[in-house]
This record gives C-alpha cells, structure tokens and sequence, in this order.
C-alpha cells in the first residue's frame, strides 16, 4: 500500500511566540510517523499567514529555509481564522490534510491516530475534547451551553469539536465545492457525509501568547455559525409576531369589556393602545415573513472571493505547481 503524504495545515494571526515550539514539536513528529510507515517522505507542515501584523510571515521564511518540510502561504490581508484555514485546504497539496491550531493546546497525539483511521477507510476525523478542565467555569458553561443551543437549533455538528480534524483529498474536494462566503466550517464538513470517526484528546494550556477569539469574536462566530446552517432565528420572529397578534387580540378583547362594564375608564385608552398592540403584531409578523425569503437569498446571493493568496514559499508548494 502507498504511504499518503500527510499536509499539516496550520493558520496563524500574531503567532511569532509560538511558531518555533511548534515546529520544534511537529518535525519529530513527522519524523516518528514516518519511521512507524504512516505517511510518505513528503509530509510536510503549511503555515497560513493571515496577515499577521508582527514577525509570523518573516519566521515561517526562515523556517522553511532550515527545515524542508515547512512551507508558508501567506494571505494579502487578515481574511479570518475560517478563510484562512480554507485557504491552506485549498492550497495545500497531499492525500490527507490535518488542521490544527498554532497554540500548541491541541494534543498532537491523536494525529498518528487520525491517520490510522484514515488508512483503515475514514475520509474525516474529527478531533474531540475529552473533557474541559482547562477552560474557566464561563468558558466551559458558554461553550457547551453553545454547542446546545446548536443542537436545539437543528445545526448538525460534532459536539466540543472545533477544527482539529482529518480530510481525506475527496473529503477536500468535495469542500471546495461549497461557495459560501460566511464560512463555518464545522458545520459544512458535517455536509459532506462521507465515512468518518472520532479522536477523543485532552486539550492542554496555550503554550504563549493570547487567545486570537476573545468573548467578542466567539459571540460572532457562534452567530455566525446559527445563521449560516439555521433558519430558526427568523422563525422565531414570524412565531413571536403570531404571539403578540394573538396578545394583542386578547389584550383588545379585555379592553373592550372595561369599556363597556367599567364606569370611568379612562377615554381613548382602548383606541391608543390597542391598535399600537395590534400593529406592531402585524409588522413583526411580516418583517419575520418577508425576513425567511430575504435569509435565503442573502445565503446564495453573495460571491466574493473568500481569500487572495500574495505568496507561497516551501518544496511542498513548490512540487505541486
């Protein structure tokens, strides 16, 4: 059997304090799994730039130029973390490609073990958390809590899985076949349907630096990743415009009867806030309406490019064009 040449696909923002740990980490790696016969001699590791602001770009040059394995791809500007990493999935050559952030957090033994599953049939392995004792009491309630609230909202994604996974080159081909502009990626993948399977891990500390997703960017990317696979949101707007119509009747049915059986009622009370119920139930009710076809086109409409690649350097890359 041919040994597949394995592409670590690694997007990176401001990560110049830990891409030297990380490469000092990933080549033995690579060396190891190339002794056990789990991958080709042209393994090799793809750094994405996404158009970092301190010394990434000029550390992933000198990295290449003293480790062979290691190739660079660089981005004309910041794109985001999703992009990015469609990006190097895109443009990274290779019969598997692994994602994995630069944090060093996720467990790089569970790569040989991705491997494994693909050799024995699987087109996607999902990463997994075991467990979330790294993360603070808000993290880890606003995580899962996230993750349920997918659930509820019919989203059909791997439960505490970010984007450390395996595809198989179908795998990635079949992804590039999805033109979304708002990518998430965790749900697409889910789409594909291909044969797949699950690596439990244990996420460790970030090795240096700060977290690129503040609380502002996950409440953004957890939005994100609801409206880009549900269209629950604007179903709940069409259902509380039916409740506040029906409200409103009921509300306009207890005025008219103080009206009629209450001496003293206060005149034009009734015909102020009833109608002011009524009508901001009718609107609700429409805007929620109109708001499922306009999310529909809004989902198909736009076709931006999700990225422009300004460089690529490494003998990977290089080979492969």
């Amino acid at each position: 059997m041919t040994l597949p040449v394995l592409g670590l696909v690694i997007p990176c923002y401001n990560e110049e304090e830990v891409l030297h740990e990380t490469t000092a980490r990933l080549i033995p790696l690579l060396g190891k799994m190339r002794e056990d016969g789990l991958i080709s001699d042209r393994s090799a590791i793809f750094y994405v730039d996404d158009g970092s602001r301190d010394r990434t770009w000029s550390l992933i040059e000198k990295l290449s130029g003293v480790h062979p394995e290691v190739c660079g791809i660089k981005l004309s500007c910041n794109r985001g973390h999703q992009n990015a990493l469609l990006c190097g999935l895109m443009t990274a050559p290779g019969d598997v490609l692994i994602s994995i952030d630069a944090d060093l957090q996720d467990d790089l033994d569970a790569i040989p073990q991705m491997v494994r599953h693909y050799r024995n049939g699987c087109d996607i392995v999902y990463g997994v958390r075991r467990r979330r004792d790294t993360d603070t009491f808000f993290k880890r309630f606003t995580a899962e809590g996230y993750y349920k609230l997918m659930a509820a909202m019919k989203v059909d994604i791997i439960f505490n899985h970010a984007d450390y996974r395996l595809l198989s080159r179908r795998a990635v081909e079949s992804l590039s076949e999805y033109r979304e502009v708002n990518l998430f990626l965790r749900g697409l993948v889910r789409l594909l349907g291909y044969p797949s399977a699950i690596v439990e891990y244990d996420r460790a500390e970030r090795f240096a630096g700060e977290s690129k997703y503040p609380l502002r960017k996950m409440a953004s990317f957890a939005w994100q990743g609801i409206t880009s696979f549900s269209i629950a949101p604007l179903r709940l707007i069409t259902m509380m415009g039916f409740v506040v119509s029906i409200g409103s009747l009921a509300l306009a049915s207890w005025a008219l009867i103080v009206k009629l059986l209450v001496h003293g009622a206060f005149p034009g009370w009734a015909s102020t806030v009833v109608p002011l119920y009524f009508l901001g139930g009718v609107q609700l009710l429409s805007l929620g309406t109109i708001g499922e076809y306009i999310g529909k086109i809004y989902m198909e409409s736009k076709g931006r490019p999700r990225f422009h690649v300004s460089q690529r350097l490494g003998q990977a890359l290089q080979q492969d064009h």
